[in-house]
């Protein structure tokens, strides 16, 4: 494969002979393009820049009439069981949401020596654990 797929850059300097009678090894890169280049050769069409692309290697297949998945895909299958999933996820959230809160306001008042509140906001934190318990076990099927 000596021959190269770019053809040769009229600006760029000629392999020069080497002591030993040969060429240089290294060949000559291709240089970078950017758009609207200064080299007319870089601005040409892409078929004609690689002309390995075929008008068949792909997009331009006639047997490929649309691109994309398939009719109904990304809809939901199961509309019910989506909407019961999202319901209960905003209620454990709002729990959590809540026993962040009262961890809060318990550490709060244990820290300023009421304990006697401290203990309230424990059983608190533990009935709406009991709670979010509750709804995991609601519907096993769904696990």
């Amino acid at each position: 494969m000596s021959e190269s797929t770019f053809p040769p850059d009229p600006g760029a300097p000629r392999p020069s002979a080497s002591p030993a009678g040969g060429t240089d090894p290294e060949p000559p890169r291709p240089p970078a393009y950017t758009p609207g280049s200064a080299q007319p050769r870089l601005n040409r069409p892409v078929h004609e820049r690689y002309p390995q692309i075929r008008p068949t290697s792909g997009y331009g297949d006639p047997r490929i009439r649309h691109t994309g998945p398939g009719p109904g895909a990304g809809t939901e299958q199961e509309p019910e069981r989506s909407s019961k999933l999202s319901a209960r996820l905003a209620l454990a959230l709002t729990v959590v949401i809540g026993q962040l809160w009262g961890l809060t306001i318990v550490v709060d008042e244990w820290m300023a020596g009421d304990t006697g509140t401290a203990w309230w906001g424990t059983g608190f934190l533990v009935l709406s654990f009991l709670v979010v318990l509750g709804l995991w076990a609601i519907d096993p099927k769904d696990r």
